[in-house]
């Protein structure tokens, strides 16, 4: 049974806690004493990776991902010098299996709703060390998704359907903020209804973002008609709706938590062709934002501001190949465009 009420431990408080029990573990025979050590040993390099300020419960699985890549890019301190090409695979898989066991006793503990771990795209590979799996969908897959969000606005909800089955506008909304503005789950189950507004006829999305910064992103048009359609129609079947100022509730009239989301992709899939469809994760859809807003030469830094990054540089991490896009930059290459004049 989990604890009725979260712990928010920072980084550093709950890996102390680890630590103990860890030791403890090995007064019992349960732990060898040297496979303690590289516990704690893992347990402190995740501190100095993670922040030891930072709220263990705030981490998302875009940050685990993040601390992985930055371990294994870690110098080995057994190689001559300290330097070399970074953490052998063995040494990833380790770290990797060291912080899954911490967040296992952190999501039983409860000093996390939800384990990170589950949201990670990064895995360990005997062969080639930690390599980041294919997290955007490709423009067909996207579009199918997008289509069969829009799709959900044209069903009109039905009377006679259960309070439970009149979803479907909420559905699209979730989905289409997901896929063309790319927040954070967090972020979009934060939201209120008073963080969209309206300016000079632009509907914006007030969002708040991590480490208390806020950015201002307008929505694409079609994205603002869906969201006025929920707010106008959908959100007010929602019982105790008028009460509560979240932008997201669920068919109780509690703010949707984390978990939900993915269970509102997974519906919408079903209504996209099976040529189409592909599993995607929240996270999946900010990389398929992310991926398909750069691929189209939109200017990064408008991209950086639309995901809420402080630093471009981050936006490597959210950039996938798409097949066939080499062929088609060199078939439009910009110094060939125009022939020169003889």
């Amino acid at each position: 049974m989990r604890p009725a009420e979260l712990d928010r431990l920072t980084v550093q408080q709950a890996a102390d806690r680890y630590v103990e029990l860890v030791v403890a573990r090995t007064s019992t025979g349960a732990l060898s004493p040297a496979t303690a050590e590289v516990y704690a040993r893992d347990v402190a390099t995740l501190v100095v990776l993670a922040g030891a300020e930072v709220v263990l419960d705030d981490l998302t699985g875009e940050d685990v991902d993040a601390i992985l890549l930055a371990f294994a890019r870690k110098p080995d301190a057994r190689q001559a010098g300290g330097s070399g090409a970074g953490q052998s695979p063995s040494s990833q898989a380790r770290f990797r299996r060291s912080i899954s066991a911490l967040f296992k006793h952190a999501t039983l503990a409860g000093w996390v709703q939800i384990n990170p771990m589950t949201a990670a795209t990064v895995t360990a590979k005997q062969r080639g060390g930690l390599r980041p799996e294919r997290r955007a969908l490709t423009r067909e897959q996207a579009q199918g998704l997008i289509g069969a969000a829009r799709a959900l606005r044209e069903a009109p909800e039905q009377e006679s359907k259960r309070r439970d089955q009149r979803t479907q506008l909420r559905d699209a909304v979730i989905v289409l903020l997901l896929s063309t503005m790319g927040p954070r789950v967090s972020e979009l189950v934060r939201a209120n209804v008073e963080d969209f507004f309206t300016n000079d006829g632009v509907r914006y999305w007030r969002i708040f973002g991590k480490g208390g910064r806020t950015r201002d992103v307008p929505l694409p048009d079609d994205v603002a008609e869906v969201l006025q359609a929920y707010l106008a129609r959908g959100r007010g079947q929602v019982a105790g709706a008028d009460g509560d100022k979240a932008l997201l509730l669920s068919w109780r009239g509690r703010r949707l938590a984390r978990g939900d989301v993915q269970a509102v992709i997974d519906r919408v899939q079903r209504h996209v062709d099976p040529d189409q469809r592909r599993s995607v994760t929240p996270h999946g859809l900010r990389h398929t934002t992310a991926t398909h807003l750069l691929a189209d030469a939109v200017d990064m830094d408008a991209v950086r501001r639309v995901l809420g990054h402080s630093d471009l540089s981050t936006l490597g991490r959210y950039r996938d190949e798409l097949p066939g896009e080499l062929e088609v930059a060199m078939r439009s290459h910009p110094l060939l465009r125009d022939k020169p004049s003889r």
